[in-house]
């Protein structure tokens, strides 16, 4: 008959081997997913006072960063979870059409040229749960490619 000490060690290394399967299997599961990039996708502008919204194709960051949810939350403490967000960007400039005299008809748009695993800068990005389509516009469309 095995010992009660025995029994234990086993056990203990039986569920060490469980768990580390589960991390091996999420860090798997998340490798399948497309990494934080830029990638190329139609985005609309539109701007008050100008009747036609602009559609185009830019560089925008998209792709999976890896998160933790803490086992214990503590309500002294902050949780904060990192998004695919813009690292190095350009500026761009786009000229909306029929835009009356008054009204600036240009907007100002970041291009990503590179991206990164990081807090959510809400200057920059949309840090919502769920936002408006990335071509949703409110006025008529006025489609161009810009790359």
């Amino acid at each position: 008959m095995e010992t009660p000490v025995k029994i234990l060690v086993v056990r203990n290394n039986i569920l060490l081997l469980l768990f580390s399967l589960v991390v091996l299997l999420a860090v798997a599961q998340s490798s399948f997913l497309p990494p934080c990039e830029p990638v190329n996708e139609t985005v609309a502008v539109e701007k008050e006072g100008c009747p036609k919204c602009l559609v185009f194709q830019t560089n925008i960051c998209s792709g999976h960063c890896l998160t933790k949810e803490p086992v214990y939350k503590s309500p002294f403490s902050t949780i904060y979870q990192h998004v695919c967000t813009y690292r190095d960007v350009r500026y761009e400039t786009v000229h909306l059409p029929d835009c009356p005299p008054g009204v600036d008809p240009h907007i100002t748009y970041p291009v990503a040229l590179s991206c990164d695993c990081s807090l959510c800068t809400m200057d920059t990005s949309d840090c919502t749960i769920e936002s408006l389509q990335p071509d949703f516009c409110m006025s008529q469309r006025e489609d161009v490619l810009v790359y």
